[in-house]
């Protein structure tokens, strides 16, 4: 009976450091690669704007969380969440099968899809077009594995996406793939580029974003999925996409 009791308490125990580390927060610390107009990035008074940072805002406040952002790279981002130096990421994190094994994500908030842009002397439309040439993309993004699928085309990776734009500006690369919002952004709406580049074809994925979270923090998850219905609810992420020209 004292064994029985004694491994009674211990799972007790057990099951109350497992509630403790994952314990719903008032307050959330929330990473993202501000490197990604128009979702992240960083303005004129060296603050992180965007839609992702205005949705995540309203989707805190209408969990009763408060919020506070933390720029950080891509390449770093997955591994600091998994370490615990913040709660969790948005940062246009497109929903992954490989993605989804290694961390918890809420309900997707926006769809988007690929694209390539060009120059505008270029006159493929599709990825296959440019074999024997190379395709910029941001490191370990969906863009770049787009680009590895074809074969014949030279895939070179940055760090931040604006890098491959200023290489195609200079004709070091061919073409660069990237989010269908992202690419509006450099191709059409930045004066330094808007006559020098062009979006060709439609985008050729269908993918969601999510916001990631530590695997195994159902509570954390559970509430920000509470505050993302409760915005769609609202129609505020519709107000979000009109202010930051989202489709």
């Amino acid at each position: 009976m004292k064994a029985l009791r004694m491994m009674t308490a211990v799972l007790a125990l057990g099951l109350c450091f497992v509630s403790a580390a994952f314990a719903a927060p008032k307050a959330i610390t929330v990473a993202s690669d501000a490197t990604w107009p128009p979702m992240e990035f960083v303005d004129a008074n060296k603050k992180i704007v965007g839609f992702d940072i205005d949705f995540m805002t309203a989707v805190a406040k209408e969990a009763g969380l408060q919020v506070t952002f933390k720029n950080t790279a891509w390449d770093g981002i997955f591994a600091g969440v998994e370490a615990g130096q913040y709660d969790a990421i948005i940062s246009s994190v497109t929903i992954t099968p490989e993605r989804q094994a290694k961390y918890d994500f809420t309900t997707p908030y926006v769809q988007i899809g690929q694209i390539l842009v060009v120059p505008k002397a270029e006159k493929g439309t599709k990825i296959a077009d440019l074999k024997g040439k190379k395709i910029g993309a941001q490191i370990g993004t969906t863009g770049a594995m787009e680009v590895k699928k074809v074969a014949g085309v030279e895939l070179k990776t940055y760090d931040e996406v604006g890098l491959a734009f200023e290489d195609m500006a200079a004709g070091r690369i061919a073409g660069v793939v990237c989010d269908e919002p992202t690419a509006i952004t450099y191709a059409l709406q930045k004066k330094e580029y808007s006559s020098k580049f062009k979006i060709v074809g439609k985008s050729f994925t269908k993918e969601a974003y999510g916001i990631v979270v530590k695997k195994g923090n159902k509570e954390l998850v559970a509430q920000l999925n509470k505050g993302i219905a409760a915005v769609q609810k609202k129609k505020i992420d519709l107000q979000l996409k009109k202010k930051w020209q989202l489709k």
